[in-house]
């Protein structure tokens, strides 16, 4: 007799059940994600009894690999969608039926809180003394529709077998892989990079005989000592460019600096369906080449790994260097329209800011600030506060050096000292 399973993983968000589906599909083919309730997977043990002595271990092996993954779990093994369904929920372990009179049994003692219903209804049911799925197949169905709603309908419909769907696996898709075994450990860059050439363009094939493009590519370098090295290597947008995909592979290699010899190479495709638009060759509309700029943005990523390309971002914050973070810059952002305003023939200041303020010498004094090197200080702009960590109080200052440079320094208060916060240019 086929048999059906379900399992309930907890997770505290529903982005942590990633690699849940990939674990699943181990142990069998024919998994089916619940839409509605993240975590839920109905599976097919059926045909596996040559792999494992019985549907116990089977379901112990499931239960085993989920927790080394660092995951919570409960796991029902029996004959119909929904009795597996609500056993799982029980938050009993593992759950084997002998025979589908079993799994009606155990179904009916099953209670109402563990299925998910609303509050309100389920409330509305406990006033009644409706408290498992026994007593929810002792109401009447239309009555129980009229007076709690669609939810408590559906859930008896459910439960005695009328609302009965097959299994409707998620389709399992393969990687997009292509390996190669060098005939002797190499290490220089340009001839691995020629070596990678030949996978990319199969690779390409494969990927634009499913009508896609390229997301990113996971490049695998197994070293003579038995290692692997894996590395990214990103485009600045969806393509099927084999020269600009080999150029990254090269930059990539060039800045990998080897210690030892690649004895093989694998690319693995990440991929997803493009528009039209995402792969034309020039850019329209704009005078700059936007995607000209993703390009070398890409380039740079390569050379020098993923986080060389980032931007400013404003955030709330008290002190001038907490206001901004540095996030990744994945495209050139559009240019904005051109402010018609007024030229004066003033140019455009740009306030440079350090990583960390600049020390200056203890014991300077405004007094001094205000002769050479440095000369005709604007100010005062005081920052204080900080009282919910430390202390703080400064006075900002604009002042410009004997050479013309204008830097942005703070007498600290505090610690009776001066800093140099930035310059202006």
């Amino acid at each position: 007799m086929d048999r059906l399973a379900c399992v309930d993983v907890a997770a505290p968000r529903p982005d942590s059940l990633a690699g849940v589906f990939e674990l699943l599909v181990r142990f069998t083919p024919e998994v089916e994600p619940c839409a509605d309730e993240p975590g839920v997977f109905w599976l097919n043990p059926t045909g596996l009894g040559r792999l494992y002595r019985s549907p116990k271990s089977w379901a112990d092996a499931v239960r085993d690999a989920l927790a080394r993954a660092g995951f919570a779990s409960t796991l029902a093994v029996g004959f119909t969608r929904f009795g597996v369904y609500a056993l799982a929920r029980t938050g009993c372990g593992v759950v084997v039926l002998r025979d589908p009179g079993e799994e009606q049994r155990l179904l009916r003692e099953v209670p109402l809180a563990r299925l998910g219903l609303p509050p309100a209804v389920r409330e509305g049911l406990g006033k009644l003394g409706v408290r498992t799925i026994a007593d929810l197949l002792c109401l009447p169905a239309a009555d129980l529709l009229e007076r709690f709603g669609e939810d408590a309908h559906h859930l008896w419909r459910m439960a005695c077998g009328d609302l009965c769907a097959p299994l409707q696996p998620q389709a399992v898709e393969e990687p997009i892989v292509e390996r190669s075994e060098l005939e002797a450990p190499e290490d220089n860059a340009m001839r691995l990079t020629f070596a990678a050439k030949h996978l990319l363009s199969r690779l390409l094939r494969r990927v634009a005989a499913h009508g896609e493009a390229v997301l990113a590519i996971d490049l695998s370098l197994t070293l003579d000592q038995g290692d692997d090295l894996i590395e990214e290597i990103r485009p600045a947008a969806l393509t099927l460019d084999e020269v600009q995909l080999v150029d990254l592979v090269r930059l990539r290699l060039e800045a990998l600096g080897l210690k030892g010899g690649v004895v093989g190479l694998t690319l693995a495709a990440r991929t997803a369906r493009a528009e039209p638009a995402q792969l034309e060759l020039f850019a329209t509309g704009h005078r700059r080449n936007l995607e000209a700029a993703d390009r070398a943005f890409a380039r740079l990523r390569a050379e020098l790994g993923p986080d060389a390309v980032v931007r400013a971002r404003p955030r709330e914050g008290h002190l001038p260097e907490a206001c901004y973070c540095w996030e990744p810059l994945e495209h050139m952002p559009s240019p904005c329209a051109p402010r018609h305003e007024p030229d004066h023939g003033l140019r455009t200041l740009v306030r440079r800011i350090h990583a960390r303020p600049l020390c200056g010498p203890v014991g300077v004094s405004l007094r001094d600030m205000e002769e050479e090197p440095m000369s005709r200080p604007a100010g005062t702009y005081t920052v204080s506060g900080g009282w919910w960590r430390h202390e703080v109080h400064r006075e900002y200052h604009f002042a410009e050096t004997s050479a013309g440079h204008i830097l942005w320094a703070y007498y600290d208060r505090c610690r009776r000292r001066w800093f140099i916060q930035g310059s202006v240019e």
